[in-house]
């Protein structure tokens, strides 16, 4: 018996898998496929092929972060743009026109243009629609006016003149279109605070002093067309002097009869007038 015991323990030193160096081996031999310490073999599959999973995600989303060719949002953006829909061609072709037409009828915008003859009597005209003089020329006539129905007239057209003053500053404020030849403003068109081109504060201006006009006085037939006239060529005369595009004048237009018909159904009677006049100017009594 010790003789066997012997014999056994020189055979397992001579085996060289008994080392403590080679245990590892036997026991992942022992355990057999799929088992071992922590999984080590078969178990490391499926940690790669996440961790590739992740990888080619992470490749995915930097492509489409950065614009690549396999992104989405990129397709759709590019077809946007080779295919754009028909409103908006007909929209950019309308513009177009509209920028073309009012560039080349702006024959008094230079001083050397074919209308520069004109240029003198088209700026006239044009300063008759500024809301300066009418602003002067209302409150001068309300000073002296010395009847109720006048001044209950004069009180509706000045606040019909502010709030288109306001009305119109404020769109071109929120717009900021540049006029066809984008001249500077001038100083008359800094008091005025018409100082951009969207909508057009001139033709709004003559439209609306024109109706009212035309509504609250009693006019021969000759001056009632020469105020239709008036305020024809009022926004006519901004498109030759390149202030404004045909668009700007027409908006101008629509705007200005707006203006009329919300000052109509509002209209202040003579008492309310009378109040107003006499919180204007302490020293103004009002009539009785």
């Amino acid at each position: 018996m010790p003789s066997s015991q012997t014999r056994s323990r020189a055979r397992d030193r001579n085996d060289v898998l008994n080392r403590p160096e080679f245990l590892s081996l036997n026991q992942r031999r022992d355990q057999g496929p799929g088992e071992g310490r922590g999984g080590g073999g078969p178990r490391r599959a499926p940690h790669r092929q996440q961790s590739q999973q992740e990888d080619a995600g992470a490749r995915g989303s930097r492509d489409s972060s950065e614009g690549g060719p396999a992104a989405d949002g990129g397709v759709k953006e590019d077809c946007m743009q080779l295919n754009p829909s028909f409103r908006g061609i007909a929209i950019n072709s309308l513009l177009a026109i509209d920028i073309s037409l009012s560039k080349r009828l702006g024959v008094c915008a230079g001083t050397r243009g074919s209308g520069a003859p004109l240029r003198s009597m088209v700026t006239l005209l044009a300063l008759s629609g500024h809301a300066l003089p009418w602003l002067c020329g209302t409150l001068i006539c309300l000073w002296s006016s010395n009847t109720l129905a006048g001044q209950e007239v004069l009180v509706n057209l000045l606040l019909a003149l502010i709030l288109d003053l306001m009305t119109v500053a404020g769109m071109q404020k929120l717009v900021k279109r540049r006029g066809p030849w984008d001249f500077p403003p001038g100083f008359l068109d800094y008091i005025a605070m018409d100082t951009y081109s969207f909508p057009a504060a001139h033709a709004s201006r003559a439209v609306m002093v024109s109706k009212f006009l035309l509504t609250h006085l009693v006019l021969a037939v000759p001056l009632r067309i020469l105020l239709y006239l008036w305020a024809v060529l009022v926004g006519v005369s901004r498109v030759l002097l390149g202030k404004h595009h045909l668009s700007d004048v027409g908006c101008g237009f629509a705007l200005g009869f707006l203006h009329f018909s919300l000052v109509e159904s509002v209209w202040l009677d003579s008492s309310t007038c009378q109040t107003l006049i006499s919180i204007g100017t302490l020293r103004w009594t009002p009539l009785v």
